[in-house]
């Protein structure tokens, strides 16, 4: 089990949610992008990727919100370790979550496919 200083735990959850409330922001930029391609196009073929997208984007709107629970919930745990001893929480070592780590990594990689795809299919239908 790799420890790491609970400063350093909290700065990663920081790190983690600002990531996360960037994605957040994009997923509001892609989805104002494809009502304005579902405003200006009906053909059957861009409605039907038009809600291809918009159901990717509900997907991973949620995923984000699933990441933020999981974190607030380690930042909770974080806050009680430190209120427990106040005097030495700057030296307090603390379990590494690697799968949190890579839960947010995995799902970059996998909101990053998805804008580049969208990004492809835009440069297609506009």
């Amino acid at each position: 089990m790799k420890t790491v200083l609970l400063t350093e735990q909290h700065v990663a959850y920081r790190e983690y949610l600002n990531r996360l409330a960037f994605y957040k922001d994009e997923l509001k930029i892609m989805q104002k992008r494809i009502g304005e391609i579902a405003a200006l196009n009906t053909k059957s073929e861009v409605l039907a990727q038009v809600e291809h997208f918009q159901n990717a984007l509900i997907i991973q709107k949620n995923h984000i919100d699933r990441l933020r629970h999981d974190i607030d919930k380690q930042e909770d745990e974080l806050v009680k370790l430190a209120t427990k001893n106040p005097i030495a929480s700057d030296h307090r070592r603390v379990e590494f979550h690697p799968k949190l780590k890579e839960k947010v990594e995995t799902f970059e990689k996998i909101f990053n496919e998805l804008r580049h795809e969208l990004i492809h299919w835009l440069t297609k239908v506009m």
